[in-house]
């Protein structure tokens, strides 16, 4: 196993040629008030698998691809609901 970050997110955005905005959500306790604190971040992704809005994706850090994209889609983990349709389609047409 290489030493590259990977993270967990869900697809936010897939309007961009080969690209998809992810959004990885990360929850953890106050220092101080332990309470939980949920924060979010957004990452741009170079996207090879055909990702589409909700689903569940692994992202690697990789190589600069452009002055905003630093990650790529590695594994789509679970398709959101409704996607079915539109990848059988897809891959009927391929």
């Amino acid at each position: 196993m290489n030493k590259r970050r990977r993270l967990t997110g869900v697809v936010i955005s897939d309007k961009m040629d080969k690209t998809v905005v992810v959004r990885v959500s990360r929850a953890f306790r106050h220092p101080l008030y332990k309470k939980v604190v949920r924060s979010h971040k957004k990452y741009k992704a170079h996207d090879e698998l055909g990702a589409h809005v909700g689903d569940q994706v692994r992202i690697v850090e990789s190589r600069p691809i452009s002055k905003t994209k630093h990650w790529v889609v590695e594994a789509i983990v679970r398709r959101a609901r409704g996607n079915e349709d539109v990848v059988a389609e897809q891959e009927a047409e391929a």
